[in-house]
């Protein structure tokens, strides 16, 4: 139980990362939704950043997980998970407008939360 919980965890943020960046960066780009501007720039920063840090940090848990499993077991891997889904959540909460980066952070850090409860012997 404990692999399956750690392999949706980290290809949740993955998949969430790889999303928002579809969906706020590229999609808006395409359509025009902001006109060129300072705040537009700072936007598209914003999410790029978002986005592909989860992206980075969800394929390096997918790779620790398949090379070495109980090393995510470990309680520095477990804090850095932790700490960066709280931080993840912060940025979501106090700049971005949208509900859903919300909500994509505080899974992540449930089921972190969770994988580490279930990797404990």
């Amino acid at each position: 139980m404990h692999k399956y919980i750690v392999y949706a965890a980290y290809g949740w943020l993955t998949f969430t990362g790889v999303m928002h960046f579809v969906v706020d960066v590229v999609s808006q780009h395409l359509r025009g939704k902001h006109v060129p501007s300072t705040e537009t720039t700072l936007y598209y920063g914003l999410h790029s950043a978002f986005a592909l840090g989860q992206f980075v940090f969800g394929l390096l848990g997918l790779w620790l997980a398949w090379r070495a499993l109980d090393m995510l077991e470990e309680l520095p891997v477990v804090t850095v998970s932790v700490v960066a889904a709280v931080g993840w959540l912060a940025i979501a909460v106090f700049f971005m407008e949208y509900w859903q980066p919300k909500f994509n952070a505080a899974i992540f850090g449930v089921l972190v939360v969770t994988a580490a409860l279930t990797g404990r012997r």
